[in-house]
């Protein structure tokens, strides 16, 4: 007997099967990219009726950009930006927190966790759901890094130079996973587990200080 998707979820759990399509778009759209995903094969990962996506998200352009930011959500509420310092923890330390936990995010490599794949294929060939991404995930966490560019560089430092420190913090951090294929064959022995990238956000954190130290000093601040 055959019933139509509606008929059959208001019958069971709708926000379980919508759980399940997103988990389960999550996966194919990381392992082929959005333009080669099929609804039906997301349908059939998530054990749900081929019409379950339209019904619960419009269309798979839609279900994607879901996909998109429930992924990056989830990434941050594991690894917050600042790691759970508190609220009196210097500029210098928080920047440390803002780079591990960066790197914490494009590095998990755990069951379910997309983030890091699916932002790999967006960057090399972006979709609409990218302007919503930075909308509202992307540019939020922006703001807390340039905060802390202006805090380090001091309060009088112009936008241009405080972009372009901040987004020169961010370079070190996403040279090592997009260039991860040449690194690790230059260098296979270097793991990047947990107690590496304690070290490269350390490396990274001091290496940053630094310049910005020199940046300050330049302006005889």
């Amino acid at each position: 007997m055959c019933f139509n998707v509606r008929e059959t979820e208001l019958a069971g759990a709708p926000d379980e099967t919508r759980r399940q399509l997103i988990e389960a778009a999550a996966e194919v759209f990381a392992r082929v990219g959005f333009r080669a995903a099929t609804v039906r094969e997301i349908c059939q990962l998530a054990g749900a009726n081929i019409a379950a996506i339209n019904y619960h998200f419009g269309d798979k352009e839609t279900l994607y950009a879901e996909v998109l930011n429930d992924a990056l959500r989830r990434a941050r509420q594991k690894y917050p930006p600042d790691l759970g310092l508190e609220p009196s923890a210097t500029p210098e330390e928080r920047l440390q927190a803002f780079v591990h936990s960066f790197l914490l995010r494009v590095f998990d490599d755990s069951p379910n966790a997309w983030h890091s794949k699916l932002m790999a294929r967006e960057m090399v060939d972006p979709t609409p759901a990218l302007n919503r991404l930075v909308q509202q995930q992307i540019d939020p966490m922006s703001r807390v890094l340039m905060e802390l560019m202006r805090a380090l560089l001091g309060r009088d430092a112009d936008e241009d130079e405080v972009r372009r420190c901040g987004m020169s913090v961010v370079s070190q951090i996403l040279f090592y996973q997009h260039c991860r294929p040449v690194v690790s064959r230059m260098f296979p022995d270097l793991k990047f587990d947990p107690e590496e990238l304690r070290s490269l956000a350390r490396h990274i954190t001091r290496f940053s200080l630094a310049a910005l130290k020199e940046l300050r000093k330049a302006k005889g601040q």
